[in-house]
């Protein structure tokens, strides 16, 4: 059974970081690229960040770039979003996604597979 399992969410002020980490299991992800979306309250999934198979390409939403970083550990499986200097619009319900395309995937409708979330809320 496939998995992907979102941590690292919380409660932050702004101005302040928060580091997610999204684990997979259940299929060998190392060829799939990977990407974190988010969901406001009243609001549509949108595109945060993107990784292609390797990590050596990235795509960023256009709200966060310059602050959060992408990143991936294939020996490990896991995938990261660094979130730096936090702002209350990034409070939402950050979720992982990996797409069986290697290359980068920067839509919800490319992707495959979905975790359930973590939320991260910012407090001003």
């Amino acid at each position: 059974q496939v998995q992907l399992v979102e941590s690292g969410g919380g409660l932050v002020q702004a101005g302040g970081s928060l580091r997610l980490s999204c684990a997979a299991s259940g299929r060998t992800f190392s060829n799939d690229a990977m990407a974190w979306f988010r969901q406001a309250p009243g609001k549509e999934r949108e595109f945060v960040a993107a990784v292609n198979w390797s990590g050596g390409s990235t795509a960023y939403g256009d709200s966060v770039k310059g602050r959060f970083t992408i990143s991936r550990d294939n020996a490990k499986m896991t995938v990261f979003l660094q979130m730096n200097s936090l702002k209350p619009d990034d409070t939402a319900v950050y979720y992982c996604a990996a797409s069986r395309l290697p290359r980068l995937v920067t839509t919800t409708d490319g992707m495959n597979y979905w975790g359930k979330g973590t939320l991260v809320t910012v407090s001003s």
